[in-house]
């Protein structure tokens, strides 16, 4: 009997040890919690962007952007593909985030499908971006440099003329 009675309280203590592990392990505490802060407002306005454009938003995605000429660009270019598409679907990957002080470089791989009617198969289109924002408390689009995610219908037009005859 006495022998049953140590082999419990040695599964206890050892169940006890393993509970008490996991309550360690699970409170872990962020080692820069202003800059955790930063970053999750970053991932947020990249999402947001995102969002916006998918839901053609142009409001929205204005409310994103620093107004000035290259984000203007930027706003004319997703308006034009709200009114040439029914459907448009995005996916951002960020590949990565680079701040220096205000400065805010999130690199993207996108891709996306757009659609004229719901029966369209529709147009793809991929890339990657350097997505230029500026901000601590709030974060702002800037500009955008590389493959541009907006003005598929732009891309459309010049995937889809005829090519040129050869002169001889």
């Amino acid at each position: 009997m006495l022998n049953l009675s140590l082999r419990h309280v040695g599964v206890l203590a050892m169940v006890g040890a393993l509970w008490l592990a996991d309550i360690g392990c699970s409170s872990k505490t962020i080692q820069y919690p202003e800059d955790h802060e930063r970053y999750l407002r970053i991932d947020k306005a990249v999402e947001s962007l995102r969002q916006a454009y998918v839901k053609k938003d142009s409001s929205g995605m204005a409310a994103l952007m620093v107004p000035m000429e290259a984000t203007d660009r930027l706003q004319r270019e997703a308006e034009i593909d709200f009114e040439a598409f029914h459907d448009i679907a995005m996916e951002f990957r960020v590949e990565r985030i680079m701040i220096d002080n205000d400065d805010i470089d999130v690199y993207v791989h996108w891709q996306g499908l757009w659609k004229k009617d719901p029966d369209d198969p529709g147009i793809r289109h991929r890339g990657h971006s350097r997505l230029q924002w500026v901000g601590t408390k709030a974060v702002l689009l800037t500009g955008m440099q590389g493959d541009i995610p907006f003005g598929a219908n732009g891309r459309q037009a010049l995937t889809s003329q005829p090519a040129t005859q050869p002169r001889k």
